[in-house]
């Protein structure tokens, strides 16, 4: 099946591109979670407005990359959470946290789709996240959680 990315996907694409794919995979991964439409003689026009609206929010260098990844790194996070007895949060960190988290730091604009959590952050303590800014630049950011 022949379809839109709308949203970057791992191993397949970044938006706006236009792939062909297995149709169980489409019909039951990418459609149903907003990741990609079908594509169509209409949907070229579509095509355009996502790589025009994904080329304003992306950092376009390597060399923009570089610099946002020194400011993220620079960056000291500090995330407070509810967490009970021996230091097990109530629920997880998600990287909309993160980001959030890295905007009140005083760091970068960060997209939440961006961050990348290796496992679930469910306990107190320091933890590691990757954060991509661009398919060559990946910056570590390392996050202090605290119990509120």
């Amino acid at each position: 099946m022949k379809i839109i990315l709308t949203n970057e996907v791992s191993g397949l694409g970044i938006a706006g591109d236009v792939v062909e794919v297995r149709d169980g995979y489409a019909r039951n991964y990418l459609l149903p979670r907003g990741f990609a439409i079908r594509w169509t003689r209409g949907g070229e026009k579509d095509v355009e407005q996502i790589r025009r609206a994904r080329k304003i929010r992306e950092i376009a260098t390597v060399e923009q990359a570089n610099d946002v990844k020194a400011q993220l790194e620079g960056t000291k996070v500090r995330l407070k959470v509810r967490a009970g007895d021996g230091g097990r949060l109530f629920g997880s960190v998600t990287p909309a946290d993160i980001a959030t988290a890295v905007k009140s730091a005083g760091g970068p604009d960060v997209d939440k789709r961006r961050v990348e959590l290796g496992s679930p952050i469910k306990t107190l303590g320091s933890h590691e996240v990757s954060v991509r800014l661009h398919t060559d630049v990946v910056a570590k950011v390392g996050v202090e959680v605290q119990a509120a």
